[in-house]
């Protein structure tokens, strides 16, 4: 059976459960990272060296880094559409995910980091010189972001795929780091369509709150 490593307050675990959900795969999750440790152990670091969440493990095969996982999963079901079979819409969907590493990801663990993974460490004030780079590089790539949305349902259109899963999941922590996210209409208005979604609903109700970690 599937096994999915990770805390439920972490975004990038929060991608895989909620796409674990939206597929119906059958699984195993188990609680690691923050006030649960694990991560530290040789047994995980020989899964994941870099110490991190979410990692699974399917049969054998384990993997880390949550976008890769999400194709990987999404593969598991061709007919969900979450992963399209069409060369050149798959590479769109990849595209956005690649841009989530890049830049997406990048700018929202800027603030996330200031304005709420310190407080809950107790390592001080926020840095005004890290927040003003942080919300510099969020209204830039939101600016992209919201671009893109105008006239489409979900990132790459009609369709929901992993890259709305990939971008999503950094906005559930909007409130709590304080992302300057509601200037942005068509952003506002893509998640809260995806907030909506059954799996998506499940998976924020059965999260926990943020912990160190």
């Amino acid at each position: 059976m599937l096994k999915v490593w990770g805390r439920r307050s972490s975004a990038n675990v929060q991608k895989v459960m909620w796409l674990v959900g939206e597929l119906k795969l059958a699984h195993e999750h188990v609680p690691a990272g923050g006030p649960y440790g694990v991560v530290s152990e040789p047994k995980f670091r020989a899964m994941n060296p870099n110490g991190l969440v979410p990692v699974i493990e399917d049969d054998g095969l384990v993997m880390w880094e949550s976008n890769a996982i999400l194709q990987y999963l999404a593969s598991k079901k061709p007919d969900s559409g979450v992963l399209p079979t069409d060369p050149r819409r798959r590479a769109l969907v990849t595209q956005w995910q690649c841009w989530d590493l890049a830049h997406w990801d990048p700018a929202c663990a800027t603030l996330i980091f200031e304005r709420m993974v310190k407080k809950l460490l107790g390592l001080g004030e926020p840095d005004p010189a890290e927040i003003k780079k942080g919300e510099d590089r969020f209204k830039s790539s939101a600016t992209v972001l919201d671009a893109q949305l105008q006239g489409r349902k979900y990132i790459t259109g009609d369709t929901l795929t992993v890259a709305d899963f990939s971008v999503g999941a950094s906005l559930n922590l909007a409130q709590p780091a304080q992302l300057p996210v509601d200037q942005y209409k068509e952003i506002v208005r893509w998640h809260a369509g995806l907030s909506e979604l059954p799996a998506w609903r499940k998976t924020l109700q059965s999260s926990q709150p943020p912990s160190a970690g």
